[in-house]
């Protein structure tokens, strides 16, 4: 997972989801400020945990989300300039950027609301959140907020509230620190436990701030786009070229510059683990300290109702802006013709078709699934071979009696109690989410909603039989919340009034991701970020969006690449200037670049 992006799933069956937009917290430094995409709602740190009823007003329901499809007679000989395979947070991203410069674009979802491992589902009163409730880029400042311009460009804005606390880890050696939303407060809690260690921490922490500070100042588009980029690069040199010198280093070759003692060395690793889902010598610095510092400058802020919330707003200002959306529509074929991708299939047998084809699928999909017929292309065969699919995880989604929890219990935690080495084993280390200590709103009066999730491989639930999965799945969650119960909350078991896990498997059937796979890992020490694709691919007319193209997995990274992919399709189809010129060398130049990972 990533903080800010565990992709975990569990969907329903049937029922009805209510989102709301109250707001029960009071902040005298946020009140009220707004900023086009994103409203903070009053807030008081304090006073966080307390309770305020007011009137609920519905945000997004199963019914609605299909009714969005609206017109059943979507026009399949219409011509669009973008069809998007998916409606995750990069898919839709681009959608909408695409859709604002005049493009006319259709975004075809399997299911049958838009988020994919950003939605939601409800169950018995609870609105749970599929994947993450850790939302990075969703502030009201700087230039990597996102989510927030990805909303305001729709004319869309959410509530927030702001989070004291990104994440409280537990760790062996009963090591125990609070990321505090204050930049000032966590070096404090992390110099106290480390006094020795004081400088080697302002030093690595420091380096997550020049790239932070860096990618902060410029205006984000696409890196395949020569006339943007010279631009920037005449406008800021010198924030362009720390990012290029950045490029190829690992967060964990930094921290070894700086820091000796083994178990800070392990919490490095910790920090990037919910970043990349691999330790720090694995993890891209530029990754590291976009996350590291963007939960500082712009801090985590959980949009009210629910993270579903933020899809169905892109999706409403897709449509507002003249474009489409169609749910059911389960992609089969990406349909080539004399080598440029053309349009796409789905599985009742309609065709439409675009200009250009965007796939939100992973690579894996995109190329092995989609593109059956087709040859694999050199720079797919190279990617392949510098990365391999990152496990899948078992979640766990429960309610439980409000009165287990301690009074200001945070709201994001990881647990990894006894031994460093199990970092990256399956079911080794827990991240759990308790988004009811923010937003009552989610659950029924008096109960309180855990949402934990584990890495575990697709490999551990295939060929059992329906009785021994079924009985496999209650031992594992049985397992994991035992080990919550005896670290964090006694008496835990005892409180659940509903529970239900999700494997690998449910991943892979209602994401259509490859084996579950929460998306890229490198199959060694990678060089930064040279080996991570862009938006572009070897088939003319088609682009990848998502976590597994640069840079990589998380909210704000997908976000980001979704910012990137719609920049780069509009030059090609007339809506921002080219250089025909200009791009082959660049993409030529950036090619070679990945080889060298």
């Amino acid at each position: 997972m990533s903080l800010g992006c565990y992709q975990t799933v569990l969907f329903p069956t049937e029922g009805k989801s209510d989102f709301s937009s109250w707001n029960p917290l009071k902040n005298s430094q946020l009140k009220g400020n707004k900023i086009s995409g994103v409203k903070f709602s009053n807030f008081q740190v304090s006073q966080r945990r307390k309770c305020i009823p007011m009137k609920l007003k519905s945000l997004l329901s199963v019914d609605s989300a299909v009714e969005i499809e609206g017109k059943e007679g979507v026009n399949t000989g219409s011509k669009y300039d973008a069809i998007v395979i998916g409606s995750g947070i990069g898919g839709l991203v681009a959608a909408t950027q695409l859709a604002v410069k005049g493009a006319k674009v259709l975004v075809l979802e399997k299911y049958v609301i838009p988020g994919g491992s950003s939605g939601y589902y409800q169950r018995d009163g609870y609105t749970f959140d599929v994947g993450s409730s850790v939302m990075f880029g969703f502030s009201d400042k700087g230039n990597l907020n996102l989510i927030t311009q990805a909303l305001a460009a729709v004319g869309r804005e959410m509530d927030v509230i702001p989070d004291p606390t990104t994440v409280h880890f537990h760790l062996p050696n009963n090591l125990s620190v609070q990321v505090h939303r204050e930049y000032s407060e966590f070096i404090n809690e992390l110099t106290s436990k480390f006094p020795h260690e004081k400088e080697g921490i302002l030093k690595f922490y420091g380096e997550c701030w020049k790239i932070f500070n860096a990618l902060n100042s410029l205006q984000l588009k696409s890196l395949e786009e020569p006339i943007y980029l010279f631009g920037q690069f005449f406008q800021k040199p010198l924030e362009c070229l720390t990012l290029a010198y950045y490029l190829p280093q690992n967060a964990g070759d930094i921290a070894r510059k700086y820091v000796k003692d083994p178990d800070l060395l392990s919490f490095i690793d910790a920090e990037c683990f919910i970043v990349s889902t691999v330790n720090a010598l694995r993890t891209p610095m530029i990754n590291a300290g976009m996350v590291l510092c963007d939960r500082h400058f712009g801090g985590i802020n959980y949009p009210v109702g629910g993270v579903g919330g933020i899809a169905k707003s892109l999706a409403e200002g897709l449509i507002d802006q003249g474009s489409e959306i169609l749910y059911k529509a389960n992609v089969t074929n990406i349909i080539i013709d004399q080598g440029k991708a053309v349009g796409v299939k789905i599985s009742d047998g309609r065709e439409f078709f675009a200009q250009t084809i965007i796939s939100n699928a992973t690579r894996w999909d995109t190329f092995g699934k989609l593109l059956k017929a087709e040859n694999l292309p050199k720079e797919e065969e190279n990617f392949q071979k510098v990365y391999v699919k990152a496990p899948s995880f078992l979640s766990i989604h429960m309610g439980v009696k409000a009165d287990v929890l301690p009074p200001d219990t945070d709201c994001h935690h990881f647990v990894l109690e006894d031994d460093w080495t199990r970092l990256e084993e399956p079911y080794g280390s827990i991240f759990l989410s308790i988004p009811t200590v923010l937003d009552s709103s989610l659950a029924p009066k008096g109960r309180h909603i855990l949402h934990i999730f584990t890495t575990s491989p697709l490999e551990d639930w295939e060929g059992l039989p329906p009785k021994d999965y079924e009985a496999k799945k209650e031992l594992i969650a049985d397992e994991i919340i035992g080990r919550l119960e005896k670290k964090l909350f006694p008496g835990l078991k005892s409180s659940i009034v509903f529970k239900e896990v999700g494997t690998p498997k449910t991943h892979r059937r209602y994401l259509a991701r490859d084996m579950g796979t929460y998306g890229p890992m490198p199959r060694q020490i990678p060089k930064g970020l040279l080996g991570m694709p862009f938006n572009t691919t070897g088939i003319s007319g088609l682009y990848c969006v998502g976590d597994s193209c640069f840079p990589g997995q998380g909210v704000i990274a997908v976000a980001f690449s979704g910012v990137m992919c719609a920049h780069r399709v509009a030059a090609d189809i007339g809506l921002e200037k080219k250089s025909p010129i200009l791009d082959a060398a660049l993409l030529g130049l950036l090619g070679w670049l990945r080889t060298l990972a």
